[in-house]
């Protein structure tokens, strides 16, 4: 006999499945649906505990990387010497260490930091407001993007999604050629977590911030504008809308902020030089 609930899968494939009741225009059946897994996840920086995050289990070793860049507790890939992967009963553990006291300097700063963290906050970690809204250095001159390479990446994005292909309950972020072929793309149930992996997952390949761009799956909130200037990318393109303070930021690190971004339109915020036929657009 099957289980009515399998258990989880190992770290990896991002998903479970549940038997569930489909009603759809008066019928009904059972059926067998993916259902996208999301676990606490426990930040420990030499020893000392940081953050718990809720993630999705799927690249783990890429977001811990990529959240200890964007968040500023190592400079580079190489002042975090080992990333161990444990998985408990309640969730997973993280643990890193780090070859500088920057993240023991940090924490001693603020007392305790053990936060939980929902998989759509963007305060995690903070508990100063100085400490909540970074400003990263402004990033540099980065490529020229057609409208055609945009809407290259946008079309072929859904496919490069398994996981919500599977489930359609979460955010990606892809890396994109200058000519709109996707490089990479990272999935999360947590719109800056899916950034972090990717952040994570470019540094570990080497790829160059300045020979692309990214798009995302979500809104453009602060949090994505200052991991995505923290990481020293030039033009981020979102399927949904900007905040005031995602505007603002993105304006004073001197990136490209796309919004509405869709087949055909979308919407620029800020610094558009870099989008080719906007660029000559007239005030």
């Amino acid at each position: 006999m099957q289980p009515k609930h399998p258990e989880s899968p190992a770290i990896g494939q991002g998903y479970v499945t549940r038997r569930v009741d489909r009603y759809r225009h008066g019928e009904h059946e059972q059926l067998n649906d993916a259902i996208t897994e999301e676990v606490p996840v426990a930040m420990i920086y030499n020893d000392v505990p940081f953050a718990v995050m809720m993630v999705t289990p799927l690249d783990l070793e890429d977001f811990a990387l990529g959240f200890s860049l964007s968040e500023g507790l190592v400079a580079t890939q190489s002042e975090l010497t080992s990333i161990e992967v444990r998985p408990r009963l309640e969730g997973v553990e993280l643990v890193m260490q780090v070859a500088t006291d920057a993240v023991e300097h940090r924490l001693g700063s603020h007392g305790e930091r053990l936060l939980p963290g929902r998989s759509g906050c963007g305060l995690c970690g903070a508990r100063m407001l100085e400490d909540a809204v970074r400003h990263p250095a402004p990033v540099g001159e980065g490529p020229r993007v057609t409208p055609a390479a945009l809407e290259r990446a946008l079309d072929s994005l859904r496919a490069a999604q398994p996981v919500n292909g599977a489930t359609g309950s979460v955010h990606a972020a892809a890396w994109v050629h200058v000519d709109g072929r996707i490089a990479m793309v990272r999935e999360d149930v947590g719109r800056h977590n899916a950034l972090d992996k990717l952040i994570g997952a470019m540094v570990k390949a080497r790829l160059d911030p300045q020979q692309g761009f990214l798009v995302v799956t979500s809104r453009a909130s602060y949090e994505m504008v200052t991991k995505a200037a923290s990481a020293g990318i030039t033009l981020m393109a979102a399927i949904s809308a900007p905040t005031a303070l995602a505007i603002h930021l993105a304006e004073s690190t001197r990136l490209t902020l796309v919004g509405f971004a869709r087949p055909g339109s979308y919407v620029v915020y800020t610094h558009p030089q870099r989008l080719v036929h906007a660029a000559g657009v007239k005030a």
